[in-house]
C-alpha cells in the first residue's frame, strides 16, 4: 500500500492536492489527527480491499502539537514496514502570499483567535509544521502556481513516478526573482556569457534555436554543462541508493530566460535517458 501524507501551510493547496489526488484514485482522509495514523493504516491493511491500495491523508496545524510529535514517532515504525511505502508531501507559500489569498477568500486562518491575529497565526503555523517539514520528501512552494499548475507538478511528479525510483525535476528560475525555496542543488550560472546583451536574442528564450546556437558556441557554456552532468551523474544514484523518491535541481541565471533555461532543458534531455520520471520547468517562463 502506498501511503502519502500531505500537509504544509493553511491557504497553500493541500485541498487542491487532495482533490487531485482523488481524482487519481486515492482513497483520501482529511485532517486526520496524527495520532491516529497508526491506526487507520493498520485497519485499511486488515480489510485488505483493493480499493484502498493508494490512501492520502492531510495532516496539517488543526493536529495538536502533541499529534504532530506522535505522528513523527509513528513514521519511524511505520517505515520500517515491508508491506507500505509513506512519502510526505509539504507544500508552503510565502508571507505575502498567504495574506492575500485570506483576504480574498475572506476564510479565517485555523490558528487565529482573538489575541492571535493572521500575521501571528501564519509564523505560529510555519513553527509549528517545521520538524514534519524537515521530514518530508517533497516539499513545494506554491506561491507562483496557480490551480493548474499545482495540479499538473503532483501528478507528473507523484502519479506518475514509477515505484522505487527516483523523481528528477530540473527547474531554471532568475535570481533577480529571488531563487526557489525547495531545492536539493542549486547552480549559479551568471558566470556565462549572456544572450541578453544581444539585442537580435533578448526577445528570444534558452529554448528556441537561435539562444542554443548562442550558447553551444561559447566553451563556457559547455564546461558549465559538463561539469554539472558529471557531478549530477554521480550523486544521483547515492540519493537514490538512500531511497530518495524526489530531487529538484535548480539552475539560475540573472532573469532566468536564457542560459538556465537552455542548461535544464539539456540537463533533462540528458537525464531522461536514465531515469523515467523527469520534468523540467521553467519557472519565469511560465
Amino acid at each position: 500500500m502506498r501511503v502519502i501524507i500531505v500537509s504544509g501551510m493553511s491557504g497553500a493547496g493541500k485541498s487542491v492536492a487532495l482533490h487531485t489526488l482523488e481524482d487519481e484514485g486515492f482513497f483520501c482522509v482529511d485532517n486526520l489527527p496524527g495520532s491516529m495514523l497508526q491506526d487507520l493504516i493498520d485497519n485499511i491493511l486488515s480489510a485488505k480491499s483493493p480499493h484502498h491500495e493508494n490512501i492520502a491523508v492531510g495532516i496539517d496545524a488543526r493536529s495538536a502539537s502533541e499529534s504532530i510529535a506522535e505522528l513523527l514517532d509513528n513514521l519511524k515504525s511505520l517505515s520500517q514496514r515491508e508491506d507500505l511505502t509513506i512519502e510526505i508531501l509539504f507544500l508552503e507559500t510565502n508571507r505575502e502570499t498567504l495574506l492575500k489569498r485570506f483576504s480574498e477568500t475572506r476564510r479565517r486562518h485555523p490558528l487565529t483567535s482573538k489575541g492571535v491575529p493572521l500575521p501571528k497565526a501564519i509564523e505560529n503555523e510555519v513553527e509549528f509544521l517545521l520538524p514534519l517539514k524537515e521530514r518530508a520528501d517533497l516539499v513545494r512552494d506554491t506561491s507562483r502556481l496557480n490551480l493548474h499548475q499545482l495540479r499538473e507538478i503532483i501528478i507528473s511528479r507523484m502519479i506518475d513516478r514509477e515505484p522505487q525510483r527516483m523523481a528528477l525535476l530540473f527547474q531554471s528560475f532568475g535570481f533577480k526573482y529571488g531563487p526557489p525555496t525547495s531545492s536539493d542543488f542549486v547552480f549559479d550560472v551568471r558566470c556565462l556569457p549572456n544572450p541578453y546583451w544581444n539585442t537580435s536574442l533578448r526577445q528570444h528564450s534558452g529554448l528556441e534555436q537561435p539562444v542554443r546556437e548562442f550558447l553551444e558556441s561559447s566553451e563556457l557554456v559547455e564546461d558549465m554543462f559538463s561539469h554539472i552532468r558529471d557531478f549530477l551523474g554521480h550523486w544521483l544514484g547515492v540519493f537514490e541508493k538512500e531511497n530518495r523518491a524526489y530531487l529538484t535541481v535548480s539552475i539560475g541565471c540573472t532573469g532566468g530566460r536564457h542560459r538556465s533555461v537552455y542548461l535544464a532543458s539539456r540537463l533533462s534531455e540528458h537525464f531522461s535517458a536514465q531515469y523515467a520520471n523527469v520534468t523540467t520547468r521553467h519557472r519565469e517562463l511560465q
